[in-house]
């Protein structure tokens, strides 16, 4: 987003040294076949819901884009694998409290700026200092001096006490916490370095990107596409093997799918539910199914009458997991492209178990839920509805009415979908904490750990915009497991925590899990190439067509 379990590559150690070394509308209707576009491949896009700032970008539309546009310290491969990509070595000692990286020399932004030790400091201090509302600011939350960043009258201009550039090829990183999935996490874009111009006029750069990636930012329609060609310049591992991607933005996935069987589009990885009964049998189109790492979740916030975090509302949040058939949703709607949840992490991540305790949460069991929510009825009586948001131009339309009607057969309540018209509307409300309604979520990896799905996504330090906690559930006993987890000796020992944690997220279920999702995508005869990462996502650097 994974069988190369990396909490075993970067696993905290007395003193671990040389850790890694060495090593909807179309927004274009013409047709992607013609002589004219060489082998620039058009891929299927959403409207980012932010500037294309790495730090910025939390969401997959943008997410995508920023990936291809900028190079970080490292790289995953395939199966998980952790290789250094402008770093040249990134050295840990004390406990995985202090780093040293260095910075391979020669690389440079497409403005033809060096990219240096700088470039990654000063982008890093910009993404972590709360006055500048960066999505990602809590990636750098076990940095010292990251609390003194989040206070509401920080100078926009302070920096992390503990990161400094020693040299233009040197970085020095102390930790406040041991913290062993720092290397892992440092490929993440939240990590990716910025040139000077970023910081002149972040808005105008948020929509014209200087990075130093496999691609070259050329333009962004905005809702109609974001086009960008080949980075002659580009020094790392991920050498695109296409002259350039566009990215059209759709705003259904039914469009999108349309226009790639009529020769318009050359690649989706976005099946609408209409065709996942047929896309796999289609012979005018090529097909891609296999086991991915992303998981599909709805979130019911805190802030919700009935639902806070209390006996009430956790009695609450049980009842309706209880009242779900995930087994017959998935084989109805998603035919055989995801499997019902057992934890909060997909399969291939080490810490994964189909044996934690009581994740009969996760269970159809409608007798247990009407009893569990009987009781939390006699702490305070429910009424209304129930709502679950969601964005129209996505798929998840099907699932959530099934969902729906599963809570109010199991619990006799009124349950139904609340749709926003755009994945903008919808992630914005999110973001923002606006949200009235339970609403649809899950996770793509950002790097291939068990920290990324839950620290990122649970833990207090990614509450209040500053990570993707968006649902604001804090809890002591999990952050101090998370803590715990970072500071353990061994992968073994790590996942015991990570697993511990889940037990803890099992009770309170501040999202809940529904299903893990298949990597899955259509292309058209002519392409070539296609492959996914760790997490499940496609790899658009291995691209090609005739």
């Amino acid at each position: 987003m994974n069988k190369r379990h990396v909490t075993a590559l970067v696993a905290a150690g007395a003193a671990i040294v040389m850790l890694l070394s060495g090593c909807g509308s179309t927004g274009n209707t013409s047709n992607s076949g013609s002589s004219a576009d060489n082998n620039i491949i058009s891929v299927y896009g959403s409207e980012p819901a932010h500037p294309l700032f790495p730090g910025a970008v939390t969401e997959a539309g943008g997410g995508k884009v920023v990936d291809q546009l900028f190079a970080g310290l490292v790289t995953y491969d395939a199966k998980g694998g952790i290789h250094n990509e402008v770093a040249e070595s990134i050295t840990s000692s004390d406990n995985a409290t202090h780093y040293v990286i260095k910075i391979k020399s020669g690389w440079k932004f497409t403005d033809g700026t060096p990219v240096t030790a700088h470039s990654f400091v000063d982008a890093w201090n910009y993404t972590a200092n709360s006055a500048n509302k960066q999505g990602s600011a809590s990636f750098f939350s076990t940095i010292e001096g990251y609390d003194d960043l989040q206070k509401p009258d920080v100078d926009p201009k302070a920096t992390l006490s503990g990161l400094k550039a020693v040299d233009d090829s040197t970085i020095d990183v102390r930790l406040s916490q041991p913290d062993s999935a720092f290397p892992v996490k440092s490929g993440s874009h939240a990590y990716m370095p910025l040139p000077e111009s970023a910081f002149k006029d972040p808005k105008k750069f948020g929509e014209n990107p200087v990075g130093n990636g496999p691609y070259k930012f050329v333009s962004w329609t905005h809702n109609r596409s974001i086009e960008m060609v080949k980075n002659p310049d580009y020094k790392g591992n991920r050498v695109a093997k296409n002259d350039g991607l566009t990215f059209k933005i759709y705003t259904s996935p039914d469009s999108a799918y349309a226009d790639l069987r009529g020769g318009n589009l050359d690649f989706t990885h976005a099946i609408p539910s209409t065709a996942l009964k047929t896309f796999q049998s289609d012979k005018t189109i090529k097909a891609y199914n296999q086991p991915g790492g992303n998981t599909l979740t709805f979130t019911i916030p805190e802030w919700l009458d009935h639902f806070g975090q209390n006996e009430e509302g956790n009695l609450r949040r049980q009842a309706i997991s209880m009242a779900i058939d995930r087994k017959t949703i998935a084989e109805k709607i998603f035919n055989g492209t995801s499997t019902p949840s057992v934890d909060f992490l997909a399969a291939p991540i080490s810490a994964y178990s189909e044996n934690l305790k009581g994740n009969d949460v996760l269970k159809y069991n409608p007798d247990k839920a009407k009893e569990l929510w009987a009781k939390a009825d006699a702490i305070s009586p429910w009424s209304g509805d129930f709502k679950i948001a969601y964005n129209a131009d996505g798929n998840a339309k099907g699932w959530v009415e099934a969902v729906c009607n599963y809570i109010k057969n199991s619990l006799g309540i009124n349950a139904e979908g609340a749709p926003m018209s755009t994945s903008d509307e919808f992630l914005s409300n999110v973001d923002s904490g606006k949200m009235t309604t339970a609403y649809r979520s899950g996770w793509g990896p950002d790097y291939p750990s068990a920290d990324n799905y839950l620290i990122q996504l649970y833990d207090s330090s990614s509450t209040g915009g500053k990570g993707a906690n968006s649902g604001n559930y804090k809890s002591d006993e999990f952050d101090a497991l998370m803590d715990k987890a970072l500071s353990a000796p061994s992968t073994e020992e790590a996942d015991k925590y990570y697993q511990q944690g889940e037990e803890v997220l099992m009770q309170d279920l501040p999202a809940i899990p529904l299903w893990n999702q298949n990597a899955t995508a259509v292309s058209t005869p002519n392409v070539s190439g296609v492959e996914f990462d760790y997490g499940g996502g496609p790899v658009f650097t291995e691209l090609t067509k005739k």
